[in-house]
């Protein structure tokens, strides 16, 4: 009888993917975390809707469109243990920089697509509509643990996965977003 597998997703919202990055940057450790889990839903796996029942799920990125905002509570809604990965899910960081400007949902699909441009300038209607304020995950749903970094380093990405399969509440006291 082979054991079960913990489900476990990602997912990605605004940010760069480096947080994603660092995940796989887990490089041999990744071969002892595939023993213990299935990866249900992720930008790495070509699954198109999340799925029920998730253990773990790991968000990279800040909230910043309506699109992200219902994939957020969907994910939250659907598993047991969410985790802010990385300062733009903790924070908003680089992300939430267009916080200060004046309307900065417009402001932005101005400045990216009509004052930069010089050839056809228009702002996309295919686009998902930007929310007013970029949100970092905890101002919109229940998080349950925060990994900081930018990214965070790889060693703690495990560090924290792990003691969660181990059912054990990982220790973040002293533990720096440099490992």
């Amino acid at each position: 009888m082979t054991e079960e597998k913990t489900r476990v997703a990602t997912i990605w919202l605004s940010g760069c993917s480096g947080c994603h990055m660092s995940f796989l940057d887990q490089d041999e450790m990744l071969v002892d975390l595939a023993k213990k889990i299935q990866l249900v839903y992720s930008p790495i796996v070509d699954t198109k809707v999340f799925p029920e029942n998730v253990a773990v799920t790991l968000i990279e990125g800040a909230v910043a469109n309506e699109e992200q905002l219902a994939m957020l509570k969907e994910a939250r809604g659907k598993t047991k243990i969410l985790i802010s990965l990385g300062d733009c899910a903790v924070t908003g960081n680089v992300t939430a920089l267009r916080n200060d400007l004046k309307n900065s949902d417009q402001a932005v699909l101005e400045m990216a697509y009509i004052t930069t441009s010089e050839i056809n300038p228009q702002i996309p209607t295919e686009v998902p509509k930007l929310l007013k304020k970029v949100l970092p995950l905890h101002e919109v749903v229940k998080v349950d643990y925060f990994i900081p970094g930018c990214p965070p380093p790889p060693s703690l990405i495990n560090y924290v996965i792990t003691e969660l399969l181990s059912c054990r509440v990982p220790n973040m006291e002293g533990r720096t977003k440099y490992g």
